[in-house]
């Protein structure tokens, strides 16, 4: 049986071979997008994951602290620890912000954490935990930073002794972790000029600058310069401890949200991240049609160069099917190359991408039968094509 892939092959290999080349950068982009969304889910997770905890405490009627603003007391955690499963509780706050270092600037996600509670970095690539109350940090690889180097953050300079990896935001923005104390004036405390400027008001205001009370003015004045809040409150329960009752306990007595794990992977891939999940796939939609409809001209262009052969093919009594099947061939042929061409592609250009695309096995594994189908059904057009060809064309009628 003749077979019009091999055909094309060996007398056209070089058109046959960029066609699929052509068509499987495509089938790149189309994975690399898959592989974003993944990307995108994995740092959510990832985000959970390394925080170390069982709940979230955050301000009431709140979805805080990774998607919306989320302000509760750092002291509230003393009464979190006196509910019954509750084995650690830490202060965290969460800021995303543009930091300057000695080779440029970078955006990052910056932490401020209490050591060996939850929130504080779960494993070190290289250095050492941070040992002072201040101007120490731990930064994930990604931002950049070396050992030693000193980075900017608002006010003041932050000495990095600790490196870390796949710590970064919902958003693929590097974490880089600081004391709690010096997230917390970062995060929450003015500058020296709004300070003046705030204590210029107070002390024009007569309910705070009263000349029968004394001391009451520099009291208002020294809170304005403090701060006692943090974005959540992390607890780790004891292993016996029921998440859902401990988190019902503190919805009801202590006036704040708790969310459980798999509470808070819902906020992150469900509503977090849906709107751009839903545009990636509005993407791979319009891509999976355009290489269906590239595919079908393709195939449909190099049958109508083969009337003459397929003329001549029923002249001697092939059939039908044996003509459609050689098409068909054809086409799954030219998908396959295509599939291999980009997977491979995908493969080498997903770490350059900014954010952190994962390709799964299993997403490879649809994505070859997806294409092959794309590629049977591109394949009907030129299959009625070639049946309706008047084997009368063999000798020129």
């Amino acid at each position: 049986m003749i077979n019009l892939a091999g055909r094309d092959i060996l007398h056209g290999w070089g058109k046959f071979v960029f066609t699929g080349v052509g068509l499987g950068l495509l089938i790149g982009v189309t994975l690399s997008m898959a592989g974003i969304y993944r990307g995108m889910v994995d740092d959510a997770q990832v985000l959970l994951e390394n925080g170390g905890a069982d709940l979230w405490v955050v301000q009431r009627d709140t979805l805080g602290p990774y998607a919306e603003p989320s302000s509760v007391r750092d002291d509230v955690y003393r009464s979190l620890l006196g509910i019954r499963g509750v084995a650690a509780a830490g202060n965290v706050t969460y800021l995303t912000m543009q930091v300057k270092h000695e080779r440029g600037d970078v955006r990052v996600m910056l932490v401020g954490f209490e050591p060996k509670q939850p929130g504080e970095p779960a494993y070190l690539v290289a250095g050492r935990p941070i040992t002072k109350s201040h101007y120490e940090a731990i930064a994930d690889v990604k931002t950049g930073l070396r050992l030693g180097e000193r980075v900017q953050i608002r006010r003041h300079e932050y000495t990095v002794v600790g490196l870390t990896r796949r710590m970064v935001s919902s958003g693929g923005d590097p974490m880089i972790f600081v004391p709690l104390k010096d997230a917390q004036e970062v995060q929450f405390l003015r500058d020296n000029d709004a300070l003046i400027n705030e204590r210029a008001r107070t002390a024009a205001n007569p309910a705070f600058n009263r000349p029968g009370v004394p001391g009451l003015l520099e009291a208002v004045q020294a809170s304005q310069a403090s701060s006692h809040n943090v974005n959540v409150v992390m607890l780790r329960l004891t292993q016996d401890a029921d998440t859902t009752t401990v988190a019902g306990e503190i919805r009801r007595w202590k006036h704040l949200e708790a969310y459980t794990r798999a509470e808070m992977d819902e906020i992150l891939v469900a509503k977090l991240i849906a709107t751009s999940a839903k545009q990636i796939f509005m993407f791979l939609v319009i891509l999976s049609v355009v290489s269906g409809a590239i595919v079908a001209f393709i195939i449909y262009t190099m049958t109508q160069n083969k009337v003459r052969e397929i003329a001549v093919l029923k002249l001697i009594g092939a059939r039908n099917r044996t003509i459609a099947a050689m098409i068909l061939q054809q086409a799954l042929g030219l998908g396959a190359i295509g599939f291999i061409v980009g997977k491979t592609a995908a493969t080498l250009w997903a770490p350059i991408f900014p954010k952190y695309v994962l390709l799964l096995p299993g997403d490879a594994m649809r994505g070859a039968a997806l294409v092959m189908a794309i590629c049977a059904l591109a394949s009907v057009v030129a299959i009625r094509a070639a049946l309706r060809v008047d084997p009368a064309e063999a000798i020129g009628g």
